[in-house]
């Protein structure tokens, strides 16, 4: 599975400093998300130490996108409008310059959800987060692996149907694909956390049992967490938010770690603390406010090469 990262790898100090520059700067991180679960991405942001904004008209989004550090694109429960809407956001990241995070929640699933992650291809994200299946069908869509990517079972609404090590090979991809788009703006970054520039590289972020990071170079495994957040409406969806709050302050592949690592020790403290979904969201929200820069940098952290 891979070997530990040792407890003085700069990677550490690296998330740590993360977490502590989003509770110092309080940033903000604005989301095109899902009416579904808008509530908790707002509180999940907040709670992690950002600021929220929520919006989906275009114009407002690109405007805001403009003072945002980071922006949230969440495809699930689609309106009318959003095939429009969102080509014109995501083209509007591309000539900004703008950093983002998508969420390609159920793709795979009907016509207007796969014309509006495949035109995406050629205005990428800078980070995607999604469950296995998800992460499989995007790398299908964009055409990334040659006719040579393993099978997926396919979506089974916004559940994967796929185990987080078959999507490994498409979430590299996929991340050298992000790192081949990145605008000069985001790839310029340089962020002073005392160990020296980060690569400026996209990252993929895939959630499962034990969840698994890549910037496409260097895939990293992330075990904990618990059962209990596939309980509740908007776990993945509020995750995808608090990457976004991360990559307002941090470089990528940094930001998809720490929102990660920083979910799995807030769900694991929530489980013990909660005698259900409706107790344990709320502790969740306590646990994220409450989790320290320490704790989120201490976590087990694989290195699988």
């Amino acid at each position: 599975m891979g070997e530990a990262v040792a407890a003085d790898d700069p990677l550490r100090a690296r998330i740590a400093a993360a977490v502590r520059r989003v509770r110092e700067q309080t940033p903000l991180a604005q989301s095109f998300t899902n009416f579904v679960t808008m509530n908790l991405v707002a509180n999940a942001q907040l709670a992690a130490g950002g600021t929220a904004a929520m919006s989906f008209i275009p114009d407002d989004v690109l405007a805001t996108a403009a003072m945002a550090g980071a922006n949230y694109v969440n495809v699930g429960t689609l309106m009318p409008f959003h095939r429009e809407a969102l080509a014109d956001i995501a083209a509007g990241f591309a000539r900004q310059g703008r950093p983002w995070v998508l969420d390609p929640v159920a793709a795979g699933i009907g016509r207007t959800r796969t014309a509006i992650l495949t035109a995406m291809r050629e205005v990428p994200p800078t980070i995607v987060r999604g469950n296995a299946s998800e992460i499989l069908a995007l790398d299908a869509m964009w055409g990334l692996s040659g006719g040579e990517a393993p099978a997926a079972n396919g979506p089974a609404g916004v559940e994967s149907m796929d185990e987080v090590d078959a999507a490994e090979a498409a979430a590299r991809r996929i991340a050298r694909h992000l790192s081949a788009h990145l605008p000069q703006k985001v790839a310029g970054r340089v962020f002073d956390d005392g160990t020296g520039p980060s690569p400026a590289r996209g990252a993929v972020a895939v959630s499962g049992p034990i969840d698994l990071v890549t910037d496409g170079e260097t895939t990293y495994r992330l075990p904990g967490g618990s059962a209990m957040m596939t309980k509740i409406t908007g776990a993945g969806c509020s995750l995808g938010g608090v990457t976004a709050t991360y990559l307002a302050v941090a470089d990528p592949l940094v930001a998809a770690l720490a929102a990660s690592l920083l979910y799995d020790r807030a769900a694991e403290t929530a489980e013990a603390a909660s005698h259900g979904p409706g107790s344990f969201q709320v502790a969740f929200l306590d646990a994220l406010w409450d989790t320290t820069a320490d704790q989120v940098a201490a976590s087990p952290i694989l290195r699988a090469g």
